[in-house]
């Protein structure tokens, strides 16, 4: 956690280094630029390659994941600057860390060849990832230029949904025979000379490249060299089937504390690896998309895209939320008698609102969580729903005392305190119900209940807790 700390406050050094760099850049073409010197493009020239030499050779020493983090922080002018200094080696990798989004911006800017040049540099998995935002016929001609084995593997990976174990495997797997020593083993590793990342164990297979079990590496070191592998390999292994989803593959790697995981098919044929880097990052994805979600954004956005892409981004879930205030501002209006009476009503119905969608928020982040863990089912849910009930009721009787009183020494009127008791009961009541309902209703129905729920629940909190608190008031107080 240190090290991380410490590495972005190197990286966020570099970045302004880098912004400085690029702002004496721009700062000294347009200088040059309004000088009429008879050697103005000399100058110009000159001045420019100084600055862009500097830059380069920052961006030289760098991991291509830290220029992928600088990319992303830098508008699509500076941004094209910067990748235009990269070294074409790192093209590849630097594609692979940066985020959807940007991944457009860069590849918009290189033409085929280069396009080409930087796909063929990853391993087939890898290609798989940057596969949708590759132009048709870039793909087409990587493809042609891969041999049998691995364009039937990219073609393989393609075919799978990005949300399954087949489209995140990989295919860098060492496989062991059962009746071989740990010595002829080990020799046949050195041969090698290199070993795929993240390598925990060899897979153990027959001829028929069938699984039978894995050799872990600790095993390797702890036993006899003259033991064959039959004797030392575990047989109770975890496996996946290139079907199984993403987020089962998840869970099977936090329980059982995986590395990798062989992947069969449905005759236990060894197909792929599956390993936990892959696992991290198909994670933090979803956690990235999870919260763009909850905001009502479809999908991710570059903080430095054109304006009109990022209303297209936004303004669905916004309309929606101008229908549902206007809902609520006509339930107001329904009760401007009252409010017009006791004037008292306009100051205190916000909080009883406020407070009901913080509570509904609390509920659905629950429930939204429980689903993704597969924790929620129909046997469950209506313990859930209790359960829930019970915690709005408490919260409501205790806060909703709190806030009589508040209102009764605030204006000297009982009833008034009453009102709201009452109202902000009835409203984490209706809270707790919403936010148990919603995310249910669009996951039986197969949308993402994360997709918008928080802005649902503060539209019903909202219109049913005004109508709520201003209802009781014309009851009780007009």
């Amino acid at each position: 956690m240190r090290r991380e700390s410490e590495r972005k406050e190197s990286l966020a050094d570099i970045i302004s280094q880098i912004n400085q760099l690029l702002d004496k850049h721009k700062l000294v073409e347009n200088l040059v630029y309004k000088q009429q010197q008879p050697k103005q493009n000399l100058i110009k020239n000159l001045v420019s390659k100084q600055n862009l030499n500097k830059l380069k050779k920052l961006l030289d020493e760098l991991h291509p994941a830290d220029i992928a983090d600088i990319l992303e922080s830098l508008p699509i002018d500076q941004r094209i600057i910067i990748w235009d200094l990269v070294k074409s080696e790192n093209d590849g990798d630097i594609l692979l860390e940066v985020s959807d989004s940007v991944r457009q911006t860069l590849i918009a800017e290189m033409d085929n060849s280069e396009l080409l040049a930087a796909a063929e540099q990853l391993d087939t998995d890898e290609i798989a990832d940057i596969a949708p935002d590759l132009p048709e016929n870039v793909l087409q001609n990587l493809l042609e230029n891969l041999d049998q084995q691995n364009r039937e593997r990219l073609e393989s990976t393609l075919s799978y949904p990005e949300d399954t174990v087949g489209a995140l495997m990989d295919y860098d797997i060492i496989t062991v025979r059962e009746d071989v020593s740990i010595e002829v083993t080990l020799r046949y590793l050195r041969k090698l000379g290199k070993l795929p990342e993240h390598t925990d164990k060899l897979f153990v297979v027959d001829r028929y490249g069938s699984i039978l079990g894995v050799l872990p590496f600790k095993k390797i070191l702890v036993n006899d060299l003259n033991l064959y592998v039959r004797e030392v390999m575990s047989t109770d292994i975890v496996t996946l089937n290139p079907d199984d989803t993403a987020d089962d593959a998840a869970d099977a790697f936090e329980r059982y504390d995986l590395i990798t995981a062989p992947v069969i098919d449905a005759n236990r044929k060894l197909v792929g690896r599956l390993s936990v880097d892959a696992v991290v990052d198909y994670i933090r994805e979803v956690a990235e998309s999870d919260k763009l979600s909850m905001a009502g954004l479809k999908e991710d956005e570059d903080l430095f895209s054109s304006i009109w892409k990022s209303v297209r981004n936004r303004w669905a879930w916004l309309a929606i939320n101008l229908i549902t205030a206007l809902i609520a501002s006509r339930v107001i209006g329904v009760f401007e008698g009252s409010i017009e009476k006791v004037v008292a009503l306009a100051a205190l119905m916000p909080i009883v609102a406020g407070i009901g969608g913080n509570s509904g928020n609390q509920t659905i982040t629950m429930i939204v969580r429980g689903l993704a863990l597969g924790q929620i089912n129909n046997t469950n849910v209506r313990n859930l729903l209790y359960k829930e009930l019970g915690v709005a009721i408490l919260n409501g009787v205790i806060w909703g005392s709190v806030l009589g009183i508040f209102a009764y020494l605030l204006y000297g009127n009982i009833l008034l305190g009453v009102v709201m008791t009452t109202a902000m009961l009835l409203n984490l009541i209706l809270s707790a119900i919403m936010g148990v309902t919603i995310p249910m209703l669009m996951s039986k129905y197969g949308k993402d209940p994360a997709v918008g729920s928080s802005i649902l629940i503060t539209a019903m909190t909202d219109s049913g807790g005004f109508f709520i608190f201003l209802g009781l008031a014309t009851i009780i107080l007009i």
